[in-house]
């Protein structure tokens, strides 16, 4: 019997989410390096979830971080990011998202909204 923690995804993303860990754009690297990386929980990056591949995941407190570039600001790439939050909230997950322009300017801001979303598990 499957562990109902555990969430499955498809195997062809790995490959992918490799790739993306690689390419990190300026914001989930600062975000990865200056505040995720040495956090308690244990934050993987480019992690396959489902359907999607989700910037950040901690699998302790079921909790999602999206960093969200350019793209998410079109009307598709809006549609798209709410269908992407529906399906991993499908999944028990929580979500938070921040624009690469939240992280890169108002970083303090960020990292204070991450530190509540951690503490309400």
């Amino acid at each position: 019997m499957r562990d109902p923690r555990l969430v499955p995804y498809r195997l062809r993303l790995k490959e992918r989410s490799r790739g993306l860990r690689r390419e990190s754009s300026p914001a989930e690297r600062k975000l990865w390096f200056e505040f995720l990386r040495d956090r308690p929980e244990k934050f993987t990056r480019q992690k396959p979830l489902g359907a999607y591949i989700a910037d950040f995941y901690c699998s302790k407190l079921r909790l999602v971080i999206e960093v969200d570039g350019d793209s998410h600001f079109t009307v598709a790439g809006v549609r798209a990011a709410a269908a992407r939050t529906a399906a991993l909230q499908a999944l028990g997950l929580r979500v938070i998202r921040f624009t690469n322009a939240e992280v890169m300017g108002q970083f303090d801001g960020v990292c204070e909204r991450m530190e509540q979303a951690l503490g309400e598990t």
